[in-house]
């Protein structure tokens, strides 16, 4: 019987010996590791946003700027199509099939 305990007793050192190990691994290596490449991700994040902005600004404005007036207006004249289709027919015309009033048959 004295073997048993003395067995227990060695299992349980052993293994908060090693849960002692680990955790001071994790506090003084694995920890601040981590915690500067976070630092450093929300660093180079901060350093990148203001030229992603800046970026997509001027892309816009480019875009916008080189763009035909004709293919303004006629997107603006599909878009209205669009709306005024919708709004006629109701939401199931831009889900699917619909009966539209130009296909109507009347029953005269």
């Amino acid at each position: 019987m004295q073997s048993g305990w003395m067995l227990l007793a060695v299992a349980v050192t052993t293994a908060v010996t090693v849960l002692i190990v680990l955790a001071g691994f994790w506090a003084a290596v694995v920890k601040p590791f981590l915690n500067r490449k976070v630092d450093d991700i929300i660093e180079a994040a901060n350093r990148i946003e203001p030229g992603v902005k800046r970026g997509v600004r001027e892309g816009v404005e480019e875009t916008l700027r080189d763009l035909p007036e004709n293919t303004l207006k006629e997107s603006s004249r599909q878009f209205r199509r669009f709306g005024s289709g919708l709004f006629e027919n109701g939401l199931s015309s831009f889900l699917g099939e619909t009966p539209r009033s130009s296909d109507k048959k009347s029953d005269d």
